[in-house]
């Protein structure tokens, strides 16, 4: 009898520790972690929520963008994007095409979107 409670609890262990990494290899934070050690896009955002701002990481820079809801000719919608990087210092080497193609893949994701960058992002755009 305590050989079977024994596997039976060797078992459900065996569960619980299979669950803990699935859900650790599927964690959306750690994806997000990932990519920018290794300086690719990756964009994290919650769509159902628009007051959760997104991340995206982009050539070993993250960007957060706040999202604003607004009204579209039939439906309310994310109508207002403000975008700015966590870490000014990381944006040496990124040009205009850089934030360019952000852009693009935000109007992806909200199309009807207007975005607007903080400083100093925004002063070379104006350029």
């Amino acid at each position: 009898m305590a050989v079977f409670l024994f596997r039976i609890l060797l078992l459900i262990a065996v569960f619980i520790l299979a669950y803990s990494a699935i859900k650790y290899l599927v964690n959306p934070k750690r994806k997000l972690e990932l990519a920018h050690e290794k300086k690719q896009f990756y964009f994290l955002d919650d769509k159902q929520n628009v007051r959760k701002n997104f991340l995206i990481t982009y050539r070993g820079v993250i960007f957060e963008g706040e999202k604003y809801l607004g009204t579209t000719d039939s439906a309310f919608e994310v109508v207002n994007v403000q975008v700015w990087a966590n870490n000014t210092d990381k944006l040496q080497g990124l040009n205009k095409e850089d934030f360019y193609f952000i852009e693009k893949e935000i109007l992806l994701s909200y199309p009807n979107s207007q975005i607007t960058w903080k400083s100093p992002i925004k002063d070379l755009l104006l350029k």
